[in-house]
């Protein structure tokens, strides 16, 4: 037997891996499934992040102001790109066909392929565009508010799959052997979810067992979004301990025509109709070693780091989605009368008006803030991208759902019977549908709350870990004790007094420096809301998910507010409408934070986690008779056991492009 790479630390920081996983998949305590989670964090923070220093009080502006600035050369080559594919999207895609048929036509993946769509990520040497994150999610924006399934495609295949792992922690003779080919036009996946693990990976049912020159792969993957149509595949699998090396979750490139593989079938959805996405078996399916990525249990590490930047294709489309959703509202509301006026003037849809116009300018300026703070490369942004998906997958759903109601019978009507009576089709209803699953893809919102709560709370686990750890033995945490001391001496102080409190305090920002008053005295009124919280439940606090998810939702309002304020004062002299949006929307945070914080607080979260027990207990069954209900005799979940597929494959190949 043939070890994989050698174990030194991988580029990015990767030391240490994911460590062993339990003994057999799906045995896994939640004390077990926790401790292989935390193994996968990324645990030093070398760079400074606004984000972490926004939870601990300080509103730390010098990191985002001056506003970054793309660079201009780069600029120019990802202008002349983005004027290329916006003509070919306008003029050579039809997304009311892509919606109709639940397919992209194979000469959209080839033109794509030919503008170099899928390889704007991957840097020039190795034949791809070499873009910013900056102005690769424009131009994922552009391509999905044509259809959000080439933006899904697109995003998927560069973001999540092959090429971004690769870029960051691949070899590189695996560079140079894959990226080409991914440039070129060939699609890629990524494969980590299976039919009963989400996001608990220390549940992780695949196996790579090492064999001579390399692993054997077994296992099913569901929900491959491109799987029916990738050429190259990353797989999450486990690997066992033993001589020697310590095992777990790995990642490999797979070549998806390899023997073995079988695409057992393409997964329809509520919307994204035209995406690829599969259930993938996988049956004694050779990969040679050097296909691993990173080293023998780095995979759920490189996964988690990956989706640091990764995670801002997410919201790119959200944006997008606002922008498309602002014009329709607006010619709407303008044209359509009613009592003798434009429905925009009437105060129950210009509020409506307001808020879509509001949100979209925040979520723009956070996911670019996001985006330059990234190719900078001079801040830790692994809360801020998290913040950013939160909140623009959210904020996003409203404004559709918004939309919809606005446009009232027209919105819940297709594109094509609109157009069937000579209205303009505007695919309201579809945006509704297709948006949904974003506050699920990449991060459920439930999981990012908890994934941003822990890195929001880390200073403290970080000097007082021990004090809450039922493990740690009298001399742990002692010395917990004393470490904690000595930090909450010098922090606790910080948090009473602050900028926010002069009178002329940011008076730079002119007639938004009262929001930034606002947040500076905010953030510290956060932080001293979680050190209570610590300190009224300690260990417990991780069940808290309700109070943490506030926690987390106070401090993405903070950040956009920031984030906003920053921006428009950059751009008065060229936009000074901006000034006006930033003030428009710090308005409108400010009073859900406020919500926010009373509700901290002030809630029925421990009565309803115990009628929830009852609830789980059929003490209510009564209130489900009378209505016919979904069938008993069929699992909730299917049940996949190791072996040869047993149905055929439905694998779609793309012609090469010319």
């Amino acid at each position: 037997m043939t070890t994989t790479q050698d174990e030194r630390p991988a580029a990015g920081g990767i030391d240490g891996g994911a460590g062993p996983l339990p003994q057999e998949a799906g045995q896994v305590s939640e004390k077990e499934a926790r401790q292989v989670a935390e193994a996968a964090r990324e645990t030093e923070w070398g760079k400074p992040s606004f984000g972490k220093e926004l939870f601990l009080g300080r509103l730390r502006l010098d990191l985002i102001d001056p506003w970054p600035q793309p660079d201009p050369a780069k600029t120019a080559r990802a202008d002349e790109f983005l004027a290329q594919l916006g003509e070919y999207v306008r003029t050579e895609v039809d997304g009311a066909q892509i919606e109709r048929d639940a397919r992209i036509p194979d000469e959209v993946f080839q033109g794509l392929g030919r503008l170099g769509a899928f390889g704007m990520k991957i840097d020039e040497e190795y034949g791809g565009l070499g873009l910013s994150n900056l102005h690769y999610c424009r131009a994922l924006m552009l391509a999905g508010s044509v259809s959000p399934a080439i933006g899904a495609l697109l995003s998927a295949h560069q973001s999540i799959g092959v090429p971004q792992p690769l870029k960051m922690f691949g070899s590189a003779e695996q560079k140079k052997r894959f990226l080409p080919r991914l440039a070129a036009g060939e699609v890629s996946a990524f494969l980590l979810t299976e039919p009963d693990v989400g996001s608990d990976p220390a549940r992780l049912g695949a196996t790579a067992e090492p064999v001579e020159g390399g692993f054997k792969l077994n296992g099913v993957k569901l929900w491959a979004t491109n799987g029916t149509v990738a050429t190259l595949l990353v797989v999450m699998a486990r690997v066992p301990a033993g001589d020697g090396q310590r095992g777990g979750i790995t990642a490999f490139v797979v070549e998806g025509d390899s023997p073995g593989i079988t695409v057992e079938r393409r997964n329809e959805f509520l919307g994204l109709r035209g995406l690829e996405n599969s259930v993938t078996r996988f049956h004694d399916v050779f990969v040679p070693a050097e296909q691993v990525i990173g080293g023998v249990g780095k995979g759920l590490k490189i996964a988690l780091t990956t989706l640091n930047t990764g995670r801002l294709s997410l919201p790119a489309m959200c944006v997008g989605a606002g922008k498309w959703s602002l014009n329709v509202a607006r010619e709407w509301a303008a044209e359509r009368v009613q009592w003798g006026r434009p429905v925009g003037e009437h105060e129950a849809v210009a509020k409506k008006l307001s808020f879509i116009a509001a949100t979209t300018y925040g979520m723009e300026t956070m996911l670019d803030l996001c985006c330059m703070l990234a190719d900078d490369d001079r801040n830790d942004i692994r809360i801020e991208a998290a913040l950013v998906k939160l909140y623009a997958s959210e904020l996003a759903w409203q404004i559709a759902d918004e939309l919809i109601q606005i446009r009232g019978g027209r919105g819940y009507e297709t594109a094509d019977s609109l157009a069937a009576r000579g209205e303009r089709p505007a695919a309201v209803e579809q945006i509704l549908r297709d948006l949904r699953i974003n506050r699920i893809f990449e991060g459920s919102t439930e999981i990012m709350h908890l994934l941003i709560a822990r890195e929001a709370v880390d200073a403290h686990l970080s000097v007082a870990g021990d004090i809450i750890d039922p493990d740690a033995d009298l001399a742990r945490k002692a010395r917990a004790g004393a470490r904690a001391g000595a930090f909450y001496a010098r922090w606790l102080p910080t948090l009473a007094v602050g900028r926010g409190q002069t009178p002329t305090g940011y008076a730079e920002y002119g007639p938004l420096a009262g929001h930034l008053r606002y947040a500076e005295r905010t953030s510290r009124k956060l932080a001293r809301s979680t050190f209570y919280a610590m300190s009224r439940w300690q260990g417990r606090m991780e069940r808290k998910q309700a109070f943490l998810a506030r926690i987390v939702d106070i401090g993405a309002e903070l950040f956009a507010m920031a984030a906003t304020c920053v921006r428009a004062k950059a751009e008065r002299e060229t936009r000074p409408e901006g000034m006006e949006l930033a003030d428009l929307f710090c308005r409108q945070a400010r009073v859900r934070a406020e919500r926010l914080f009373a509700e901290l607080w002030d809630n029925t979260d421990s009565i309803d986690v115990k009628a929830a027990k009852r609830i789980l207990g059929g003490r209510y069954t009564f209130l489900e008779d009378g209505v016919v209900t979904p069938a008993t005799d069929v699992d909730q979940v299917a049940a996949w056991e190791p072996g040869p597929s047993t149905v055929g494959d439905v694998r779609r190949r793309i012609p090469p492009v010319d």
